[in-house]
């Protein structure tokens, strides 16, 4: 018997139609892919497209005063001791025309120039100058226009607006971190640090834990923030007493007070100088660190780098300004009522002669080592009546509240800054 060897003859009848089936599947896939791959390249007929033109945003601050005044005009920024005729020479303009310019009334402002000011130059192809732009002040542009050997002016008024805001913190390493934190500037801490400089010493009294609130100004202009406009209110908790300032105006000046309309400005600074350290407090004995013997310090001393600024630290005239033996270079102020106070050991004095008014926080001297000193430092002191006290812990006048109409205006003035105060507190503990 013969037999069929071939692979075909070995094939059962499920195997021919399960090859049937896949040749009908493979035939199905070759016609549906073309139509598929076109369709996935042609956009439907339908589908419509629109572009439309939209407006773009409006230019402020600087960019729209640049757009305003056109591509010819460039701006150059004054560096620090750059003067107005290295400016017009780096832009080659002559120094007749300068002079020219610094005839007009409106360009006084030219003649102190500070670093970081901007003036905008329109000059021409050849080079002559058409115009000068620059600020006169936060609130006003001043723009001249040169041709035909005359200066034209043209004053544009930029309005300022005063936006109130609101921040708090809490102390955990120093107040400066703190009031970054919070998103205050370093003008509006150190504000706020002077007005409650008179109860608070934040050198030595500032402890971790410690909070403030603040309601605070910012000085904006054309959408751009200039500046720190100032503190409003404020309540800090120090060692857990607290002391709140309202800024009110008296007499046409600003003050801060406290709630009972009493003002936070002391008749006295318990500390007349900053960025020191105590290094010597009021001792009935101490040992002397020059001639070794054992005396009275009648006074506090501050430790602190050559030249610092020393502060009066009150109101009153000046009933010494000179060498004094072993205090050395010496200031001292007659307040008044039996009160005078004392610094010495200057490097030199400042500009108060003997018989000159001086105000409270006026520099009257500088930080030295002169007479019997064995470092730089201020040596302080405070009498009444002649008799040495403690400048850190005697009894400061109080001054006296406000009283009457001014009180009914006072309580009228800062009651939406202390609503606020409270506001921010709320949110503060609500947070907690």
């Amino acid at each position: 018997m013969q037999h069929n060897t071939s692979p075909l003859g070995r094939w059962s009848r499920e195997h021919w139609v399960l090859a049937g089936l896949c040749a009908s599947l493979g035939t199905l896939v070759l016609t549906i892919i073309p139509g598929f791959a076109n369709a996935m390249r042609e956009p439907a007929a339908q589908e419509n497209i629109t572009t439309l033109s939209l407006p773009l945003p409006p230019l402020e601050g600087k960019a729209a005063a640049a757009a305003a005044r056109g591509p010819a005009w460039q701006t150059v920024t004054v560096e620090n001791g750059q003067t107005l005729g290295e400016i017009f020479q780096q832009m080659g303009v002559p120094a007749t025309v300068m002079y020219q310019v610094l005839e007009s009334p409106g360009a006084k402002n030219l003649t102190r120039l500070r670093a970081g000011a901007e003036l905008s130059f329109d000059l021409a192809d050849d080079g002559a100058l058409r115009g000068l732009a620059f600020e006169r002040d936060e609130a006003a542009l001043v723009e001249l226009a040169i041709a035909g050997g005359k200066v034209t002016e043209k004053v544009i008024e930029r309005p300022l607006e005063r936006r109130t805001m609101v921040a708090s913190g809490e102390i955990t390493s120093s107040l400066y971190a703190a009031g970054a934190q919070a998103g205050l500037s370093n003008a509006a801490i150190n504000q706020m640090a002077n007005v409650f400089s008179y109860d608070i010493d934040f050198t030595q009294d500032l402890r971790d834990g410690d909070r403030f609130q603040v309601v605070y100004e910012e000085i904006w202009r054309d959408g751009e923030r200039l500046r720190s406009g100032g503190i409003v209110a404020a309540s800090f908790l120090n060692r857990g007493k607290e002391f709140t300032a309202v800024r009110f105006e008296r007499n046409g000046k600003q003050e801060y007070f406290d709630l009972s309309g009493r003002p936070l400005k002391k008749s006295f600074m318990r500390m007349p100088i900053e960025f020191a350290r105590i290094s010597s407090r009021f001792n009935p004995r101490r040992k002397h660190p020059v001639l070794g013997t054992v005396r009275a310090h009648k006074g506090v001393d501050y430790a602190a780098a050559t030249g610092t600024p020393i502060m009066a630290a009150g109101d009153g005239r000046v009933s010494f300004a000179g060498w004094q033996n072993g205090y050395g270079r010496t200031i001292i102020i007659d307040h008044g009522k039996g009160h005078t106070t004392l610094y010495a050991h200057m490097s030199r004095l400042g500009k108060y002669k003997v018989g000159s008014r001086v105000q409270q926080g006026t520099t009257i001297g500088y930080v030295g080592a002169t007479g019997l000193a064995s470092g730089p430092h201020l040596h302080y002191e405070f009498r009444i009546n002649g008799v040495h006290r403690d400048p850190l812990t005697v009894t400061m006048p109080k001054p006296e509240p406000l009283a009457g109409s001014e009180m009914v205006a006072f309580r009228a003035a800062t009651a939406p800054a202390l609503a606020q105060l409270k506001r921010v507190e709320g949110v503060r503990l609500a947070a907690r």
